[in-house]
């Protein structure tokens, strides 16, 4: 093709700047990155599940990759790898028996239809008969923002009917809740994990969130797609701890059931928007279930890897990213049954051993950095939820945590995107060296997926640690080729035909470097944190700021 000056120029202009940003880099080598990841994704790791033979080959690859980089273990006994025990429980549908009895009359709820229901009980039958129902709102407790949907509300061997996502999600102009939770940003409390953790610290037995499509960012679809199956790690006190059934009913059921009881579904829901909302018995609603339940106890394992610091080595800085994918699954159209998970995180993986090799290079710093490598974050945030409660690094003294997931593979980019925007001022460590190598902090384009909820990081943020996450799919980069439109085009390719398939495999024709870009603002953070003794904190605004000030005495 002949082309203009002005086009030759303008494509000149592109070629050397992607070359600038990819400078910017620096210690991490983009054709290092790639082929650390055509490694891991390969099909002789067979997709990477957790407590298959796939597993062991994982564990034994990315050990030797560690030890021979020079690192000591931090997991048991001085080992690399950390047990997690997990529980894997299965919901036997076809004898699962529920319903609601309301007004004399007895309504079936068949799994799967007109409701979802799971257990993590570590048990071979669950049993709820005539439980009273009752709607508690957002069931959301937070003292931070004035808020409380229970009214000192004893749940006690009560069914609570929940709203999705938070009191503001669909707040009206005027509405005195209206910005209050962040307007349509998910907080924590929008989350279906910390709607059933409030739930069951207050007595219930069960709970149904109603499924909305918008509110939950899914559709009904999603909600049942595994099938009744559901993993745990396994827990001192399950009985206390987890509920007998959680799970979700119909938006179009509940309304009926709320019509049956002399309610009107909607006025509640605008009551559940305001501060003086109380809970509410949907009339004389009771709720049954008997089904059978499977629970298989599993073993699988985290890695973790230290590079110990000089003078103030017990205070850490961590890194993370999860190895777990999702196995061999059903063949796809080409008889492909092995779901790689290349983007999804063997990048990730792999940009943590480049991190570890850079570091290692480098000058010694005074605070210890830990690489951990988790398990099952693909069944829950698992792993790194098991080494939360178990450390070999305490939160009270855990510097930061920065997380990879998911990082895009279409080249520099002019900006990085930030799940989860407004936290914690770690943003304003990544906004200065953004800057330095030419670039800009975007905020994920789509905050009311909950992004910032959904990955490892999450299991030190809800215990006060700051934490950056970095994830390709928060939205789409402004590349230095083909700009937002090109970016977003990415995402959308990547979500819709790869994310959890078969297609998401190591290729030939990435571009790494804006992935090396992303990776290399880490290794700045954590440089610039090891040899220092600041503490990053929360933002006034966030839910998280509090949990961190209780530890203050711990660090100096």
């Amino acid at each position: 093709m002949t082309r203009t000056p002005l086009a030759l120029s303008l494509a000149l202009s592109l070629v050397s700047s992607g070359a600038a940003l990819a400078e910017g880099s620096g210690p991490i080598d983009p054709a290092r990155l790639s082929d650390l990841t055509r490694t891991l994704s390969g099909d002789e790791f067979e997709g990477r599940s957790p407590g298959s033979a796939g597993e062991t080959k994982t564990l034994e690859w990315l050990t030797a990759q560690f030890k021979g980089l020079g690192l000591t273990g931090g997991g048991d006994k001085g080992g690399f790898t950390q047990e997690v025990p997990l529980l894997r429980t299965q919901v036997v549908t076809e004898d699962a028996a529920m319903s609601v009895k309301i007004g004399g009359k007895t309504l079936p709820m068949v799994q799967m239809q007109q409701v979802y229901a799971n257990s993590l009980q570590p048990a071979d039958h669950i049993t709820i008969a005539n439980a009273p129902m009752v709607f508690v709102g957002y069931g959301v407790t937070a003292p931070e923002r004035g808020w409380d949907d229970f009214k000192g509300l004893d749940l006690k061997g009560k069914v609570a009917v929940v709203l999705i996502n938070d009191p503001d999600f669909e707040a009206e102009p005027g509405e005195a809740v209206a910005g209050k939770f962040g307007g349509k940003a998910a907080t924590f409390y929008a989350r279906w994990v910390y709607k059933y953790e409030e739930a069951v610290r207050r007595g219930a037995v069960a709970v149904l969130i109603v499924h909305e499509t918008a509110g939950a960012a899914y559709g009904w679809s999603t909600v049942i797609a595994p099938a009744g199956e559901n993993f745990d790690i396994v827990r001192a006190n399950p009985a206390k701890e987890k509920l007998q059934l959680q799970g979700w009913i119909q938006r179009d059921v509940a309304a009926d059931l709320f019509r049956r009881a002399g309610l009107d579904f909607e006025a509640q829901k605008r009551l559940a928007r305001t501060p003086d909302f109380k809970p509410v018995a949907l009339g004389d609603a009771t709720f049954s279930a008997d089904y059978k339940l499977t629970a298989t106890p599993l073993i699988s394992h985290n890695l973790i890897a230290v590079l110990p610091g000089t003078t103030r080595k017990a205070e850490s800085i961590s890194f993370g990213a999860h190895w777990d994918a999702y196995g061999v699954g059903a063949p796809d159209a080409k008889g492909d049954r092995i779901r790689n998970g290349a983007a999804d995180d063997a990048i990730g993986v792999a940009g943590l051993l480049e991190l570890a090799r850079a570091y290692k290079a480098g000058p010694p710093l005074a605070r210890s950095l830990v690489f951990t490598v988790w398990t099952a974050e693909e069944r829950g945030l698992l792993g790194s939820e098991y080494y939360a409660t178990n450390p070999s690094f305490p939160a009270e003294t855990m510097v930061a945590n920065l997380t990879l997931d998911v990082l895009q593979t279409a080249g520099p980019s002019h900006d990085v995107v930030l799940v989860g925007y407004g936290q914690n001022e770690l943003e304003d460590d990544l906004a200065r060296f953004a800057k330095a190598q030419g670039r800009t902090v975007t905020p994920d384009a789509a905050p009311q997926r909950g992004l910032f909820y959904r990955a490892d990081h999450f299991s030190f943020a809800k215990r006060g640690v700051p934490t950056l996450l970095l994830m390709g799919m928060g939205g789409g980069a402004d590349l230095v080729v083909g700009g937002r439109e090109a970016g977003d085009r990415w995402v959308s390719d990547y979500t819709a035909r790869c994310y959890h398939q078969t297609c998401d495999e190591w290729r030939a024709d990435w571009d790494l470097r804006g992935a090396a870009q992303d990776i290399a603002l880490f290794y700045e953070i954590g440089r610039d944190l090891a040899s220092s003794d600041r503490w990053p904190g929360w933002k006034a605004n966030s839910e998280f700021r509090v949990l961190r000030e209780r530890s203050a005495s711990s660090r100096r």
